[in-house]
């Protein structure tokens, strides 16, 4: 099995904040989704989506697949995703976080590529916070995640404490997105007006 073969975008969700589904936000005509797909295929050759609306993309050239254990939140979506892959580690990613970052990604990659360590995330700080996605995880930690779920344990962070987990440091990851914008979520209209404007500055 290759190392680091799949990507997957996280797409469910209940977009309560967004006032519309955010897996189908667009940005001058064209997908945010189809956009970020663009870029992580310069790194990966199986894009994976895991989506609550699968009857939305009939027709994609890219795996569909929706949560098997439902109801536990983006921790779901990395259950699926991960037993989904064609690879040892596989790059996680929220359909609302439009900034993918290769070369952080390039980075991450040969961080671990020597390693065995069941994920590989960002710390914020020097205390215990961390960003879950725009992060690896191995498929190794299947089994891991379905014993959390049967003790409804459905934080991300109650997984990656729990495994062998190599965090990056912020001031090292900030040498890749000094301004911190490929952690960006697009939660609300004003976020989205916000990221636009971004791009036409």
């Amino acid at each position: 099995m290759e190392k680091f073969k799949t990507a997957v975008i996280l797409a469910g969700g209940k977009s309560s904040r967004m006032g519309f589904d955010k897996q189908f936000i667009k940005i001058n005509e064209k997908m945010l989704l189809e956009t970020m797909i663009s870029k992580l295929k310069k790194e990966f050759d199986d894009i994976i989506i895991v989506t609550n609306k699968p009857e939305q993309y009939v027709g994609s050239s890219y795996k569909i697949v929706s949560d098997e254990i439902k109801g536990k939140g983006p921790m779901s979506g990395i259950h699926i995703g991960l037993k989904e892959s064609s690879s040892k580690y596989v790059y996680f990613v929220a359909c609302d976080m439009p900034n993918i970052n290769i070369d952080y990604i390039r980075y991450m990659k040969n961080t671990i590529k020597d390693l065995d360590v069941d994920a590989c995330i960002t710390k914020v700080g020097n205390k215990s916070g961390a960003e879950h996605l725009n992060a690896f995880y191995s498929r190794d930690l299947v089994s891991e995640i379905e014993k959390l779920f049967l003790k409804d344990c459905r934080a991300i962070v109650y997984l990656t404490n729990k495994v062998n987990t190599l965090y990056i440091e912020e001031q090292d990851a900030r040498k890749y997105s000094p301004n911190w914008d490929m952690f960006i979520n697009i939660n609300t209209k004003e976020d989205l007006t916000s990221y636009i404007n971004s791009l036409d500055g």
